[in-house]
């Protein structure tokens, strides 16, 4: 479907941000108080491409998707998304941005008194998509997500793996032009988070979605950037050594409120800094 016309796309806003990457932070910063969370933060998210955020807990990474999409000023610096400066924008421009950028909470944030289907298609049913469109989409999102049989349930009635699973449907239904994933498999097992790693994966290499995503497990990163999704067998597999990814995949770890590291896999384990060996190892 056509992406809307953001407001503040015009040539005196286009020209501040000639990049034209997906999202891009310059010397953002921002204190909670007095307490500094980002200092002089600058990095891009390329169209496409998916990076993976790190840090100790409190280092800032879910406030950093918070200012992406706007539901945080930051003190000082600028934010662009999808051709517009974030930091600029009045209140129903970020309501237009945020209809092209889907969310993953870790919690799932699902409505618990509704069914499976009317927490997927929530947004929808809020722009009056026809019926007959609306089960379609959901059916489709649920089927991507191997969830189709869930249709009728309610969230108390899945596990944590599958509400997880549902949460990503939601977010994919729009077809959103970037991603933003809080923890994705945070609380789970080892097993079920693999799932939902394969999930991301599937998703990054078919639709080719911008992503940023908040993690806490080093290894579902690597796993992302060691392995794309086979649509023949459907299922993840591992890329010959050395080998990239089709899409991009990037790393960036945030230390004491600011950017430390910004590059890929190979990147990462040839860092000869003592605190990032000590955090990858």
């Amino acid at each position: 479907m056509p992406a809307p016309t953001l407001p503040s796309e015009n040539p005196a806003v286009a020209a501040v941000n000639p990049s034209g990457y997906a999202i891009e932070f310059d010397n953002v910063s921002i204190a909670f108080d007095e307490k500094v969370v980002l200092n002089g933060i600058s990095f891009q998210l390329a169209h496409g491409e998916t990076k993976a955020l790190f840090g100790v807990a409190g280092s800032g990474k879910s406030t950093l998707l918070k200012l992406a999409m706007g539901l945080m000023r930051p003190d000082s610096g600028r934010i662009f998304a999808l051709g517009g400066e974030v930091t600029r924008m009045s209140e129903q421009e970020l309501f237009e941005l945020r209809r092209r950028v889907g969310i993953v909470f870790q919690e799932s944030a699902l409505f618990d008194s509704l069914k499976v289907y009317e927490n997927v298609a929530f947004r929808l049913m809020e722009e009056k998509t026809p019926a007959e469109e609306i089960e379609r989409r959901v059916r489709e999102v649920l089927r991507f997500v191997e969830l189709e049989p869930t249709y009728d349930m309610r969230p108390s009635e899945l596990s944590g793996g599958m509400r997880r699973r549902v949460a990503i449907a939601r977010a994919i239904i729009t077809e959103p032009e970037v991603l933003l994933y809080d923890s994705p498999t945070g609380g789970l097992d080892p097993v079920t988070s693999n799932t939902i790693v394969e999930l991301i994966v599937k998703q990054r290499d078919v639709y080719k979605t911008s992503a940023l995503m908040v993690t806490h497990r080093l290894q579902d990163a690597f796993t992302m950037a060691t392995h794309q999704f086979d649509k023949a067998t459907n299922q993840m597999v591992v890329l010959p050594k050395g080998q990239r990814s089709d899409v991009p995949m990037s790393f960036l770890i945030l230390k004491d409120a600011k950017v430390i590291f910004d590059g890929d896999a190979q990147q990462l384990a040839a860092s000869r800094d003592d605190y990032i060996r000590e955090y990858i190892s």
